[in-house]
């Protein structure tokens, strides 16, 4: 629940942040900035904290934030032991580079690319195991379950989060203007829908569903 003095009431002790491997400047300020301790910043390498768009394309260092989500759920140690129990909820991306075939070249105008996962935050404040558990996920699948008459539970579950999750792809791309199309952001978006029409079939489903769940997705 939003505090009243704005802000969400994450425990700040429970907070750590990752900087690329050689970022001295992000770590420090992280250190001149927040609360967060030195040894709760980790420097990890390109494979975690270096985010590229391809060759050639942007990209840069990255640095993050991780929520402690408690020892129920794994391992202690920061998110270089154990992801599931130290959850990355916010990802900023220095973007000031071009990646070339080549080499890495300077951006004439930097930036910073940043954003909150907000149903990795709704998994921190609402307490539960995954994305898949949050709200707005269970409606989906309960209509999922209604409309197939299948439970989700065992083999199914797997299903039904397929179909929730490309309920929501198709119908924000589709909203945005995108078509099927066998070509780029086209082909993208047919390629989600077959797969979401797949795990229908695989449910038992005979008749076209997706279509069925859209009320359920804009309510």
């Amino acid at each position: 629940t939003p505090q009243p003095e704005g802000g969400y009431g994450l425990d700040p002790e429970r907070l750590w942040a990752t900087v690329y491997t050689d970022d001295d400047e992000a770590e420090q300020l992280w250190l001149e900035l927040t609360s967060i301790p030195k040894e709760r910043i980790v420097r990890r390498a390109e494979a975690d904290n270096y985010w590229s768009m391809g060759v050639p394309g942007p990209g840069g260092p990255c640095s993050e934030i991780f929520y402690d989500r408690g020892e129920e759920y794994g391992r202690e140690g920061g998110p270089e032991v154990d992801e599931d129990r130290y959850m990355e909820i916010w990802n900023l991306v220095f973007m000031q580079y071009e990646q070339t075939p080549d080499a890495r070249l300077d951006l004439p105008r930097p930036s910073i690319d940043t954003g909150m996962g907000i149903e990795r935050l709704a998994t921190v404040l609402q307490g539960v195991h995954n994305n898949y558990d949050i709200d707005l996920f269970r409606a989906l699948i309960s209509a999922s379950e209604h409309e197939t008459g299948v439970e989700a539970s065992g083999d199914a579950l797997s299903s039904h989060r397929v179909i929730s999750d490309h309920l929501r792809s198709t119908s924000f791309l589709i909203a945005d203007g995108v078509l099927p199309s066998n070509e780029g952001r086209g082909y993208v978006l047919r390629r989600i829908m077959r797969r979401g029409m797949r795990h229908a079939h695989l449910l038992g489903a005979r008749e076209p569903l997706m279509h069925k769940l859209v009320p359920s997705l804009i309510r």
